[in-house]
């Protein structure tokens, strides 16, 4: 899904920084916990979790995105967008990307995920360290059309290895708190 440009990009913001905080249930989703989200979300749905790839390729990254990763506005990279879902409901809107001059020659190939779970991946391989993680109200506009909402919490992390980073971002779906029986 090509990428809208926002007259108000969102602004990460770590624990410390989010002010007004958000309440206890949803930070304790947005930072709390530094395990595998497929893993929460597995435990969450009993098992009934899937994959759902929406699109992936070479694409011009979001200019909050090439800050992340420290390479120049406008550089091309590898964007996969999923839905990770629960109960055949998609809970997390999820989005990864990494820049091409990292990405080509590191031996990680994106592009062969499939129905799998990135994070599954990232986590199993301890040579990746995980940056701290940060979190906005995520742009409807940058969301796909079937469930755009405004003000929809999102975290994201930044997964390296040696000159490779991987920004990977998650947005939380109502039905994800609804299932987590968390209030918003």
């Amino acid at each position: 899904m090509p990428h809208a440009v926002l007259a108000h990009p969102p602004r990460w913001l770590t624990a410390k920084q989010l002010q007004p905080a958000p309440s206890a249930g949803v930070h304790n989703w947005l930072f709390i916990n530094q395990d595998s989200l497929t893993q929460r979300l597995i435990g969450l749905s009993a098992n009934n979790f899937s994959v759902v790839p929406l699109d992936e390729g070479w694409q011009r990254l979001r200019a909050d995105e090439c800050s992340a990763l420290n390479v120049p506005e406008g550089s091309q990279g590898w964007v996969r967008e999923v839905y990770l879902r629960g109960h055949e409901q998609p809970w997390v809107f999820a989005r990864s990307v990494a820049a091409r001059s990292a990405l080509q020659g590191s031996g990680f190939d994106l592009g062969k995920l499939g129905s799998r779970s990135l994070g599954e991946l990232l986590f199993s391989n301890p040579a990746f360290d995980r940056g701290e993680l940060q979190a906005c109200h995520y742009p409807a506009a940058h969301l796909p059309p079937e469930v755009r909402a405004e003000r929809l919490w999102a975290r994201r992390s930044c997964f390296s290895r040696g000159e490779l980073a991987v920004l990977v971002a998650e947005v939380f779906l109502p039905d994800f708190w609804l299932a987590a029986k968390v209030d918003c």
